[in-house]
């Protein structure tokens, strides 16, 4: 058996990723390591908690007794866990820092000892080259991140391949572009606007909604990890974007149309700081892998809204019994 340790596997693309390996590998056998702070939850790992291959623990990254005993142990180790979003960052950075940089030191060091480590998967993302204003980012250029959730992230990417080149550590990074789909928090833009419409509340829409994501179904992303864990070389950086660029105006006036809800529901705020207006990724590099997304973005996202409508029990309690996330929501959106 493979064993593999997925850290941050209780959240949305962990989660996503830890039910499609059990799918696609059944030679695989995996420990999600999860601290199960306020996007990590239970709900989304729930088809596979009894699974006989599958193990959960609740710890943190930056403990180096938990990072040691678990990384010791593993063939493969994919490295989701993360603080989730950028509004949050700009709220407040020292949890990003602490989560991004130090934890993922602190697993590198582990995985520095580890005798039977294959393959250590960085997951990185697209922010950390800041806005671009023409053609696509590439693996080779200059990182430029503007916020700090961005630039966290980049400090983690780079000192995972730190350890590559200094210590032979095996790392291979990759770098993503906006996921979406089932069981993502809702404080992102496609549920938050989802589950809002749903409901008839108004949708808040930063700036003149100009802004444009390259949008990546995490099916998609899932797979293009199963590539680079298989054919990656350490040492490399693989771009992974679906080549659906949409501005964020289209994409509410989209849901908003899928939802048969008028575009009255669109408040414009106050732009966000440092809001890059575009994200676009080269992919060419894990195409020469044999990796091409496979879900179109139209149908990609009719799924994930009816996913939404029809799981309002992952959501509700979230939305409206949480009162951590009606904190955050009025203090975020609240007379902006």
């Amino acid at each position: 058996m493979v064993e593999v340790l997925v850290t941050g596997g209780a959240g949305f693309i962990g989660s996503n990723f830890v039910r499609h390996a059990l799918s696609a590998h059944p030679d695989w056998r995996i420990t999600t390591l999860d601290k199960l702070t306020y996007a990590g939850r239970l709900e989304n790992l729930k088809e596979v908690l009894d699974d006989p291959r599958h193990q959960f623990v609740r710890g943190d990254i930056t403990d180096a007794a938990v990072a040691r005993s678990l990384v010791a142990r593993s063939n493969l180790v994919v490295h989701f866990a993360a603080e989730t979003h950028v509004d949050r960052s700009i709220l407040g950075a020292g949890d990003f820092i602490h989560t991004y940089v130090f934890g993922t030191f602190v697993l590198l060091e582990a995985a520095r000892e580890a005798p039977g480590l294959r393959r250590f998967i960085q997951i990185s993302t697209d922010e950390v080259y800041g806005t671009v204003t023409t053609g696509a980012s590439r693996e080779t250029d200059e990182l430029k991140p503007r916020n700090p959730h961005a630039a966290s992230k980049a400090g983690a990417d780079r000192l995972a391949y730190s350890y590559f080149a200094t210590y032979g550590v095996p790392v291979i990074i990759t770098r993503a572009s906006n996921n979406y789909g089932p069981y993502q928090f809702p404080e992102k833009v496609i549920p938050l606007f989802v589950t809002n419409a749903i409901d008839g509340q108004a949708v808040p829409l930063y700036g003149d909604g100009l802004n444009v994501r390259d949008w990546l179904h995490v099916a998609d992303h899932c797979r293009a990890l199963d590539v680079v864990i298989e054919r990656g070389e350490p040492g490399e950086v693989y771009n992974v974007g679906g080549g659906n660029e949409v501005a964020n105006l289209d994409l509410t006036r989209r849901i908003l149309a899928a939802l048969n809800r008028s575009e009255d529901l669109i408040r414009p705020v106050a732009d966000r700081p440092g809001h890059d207006r575009r994200y676009c990724l080269d992919t060419t590099k894990l195409g020469g892998l044999g990796w091409r997304p496979q879900i179109d973005f139209a149908a990609g996202l009719g799924e994930t809204i009816s996913w939404y409508r029809q799981n309002e029990w992952w959501w509700r309690p979230i939305k409206q019994g949480d009162p951590a996330f009606q904190a955050y929501y009025s203090r975020q959106y609240e007379g902006r």
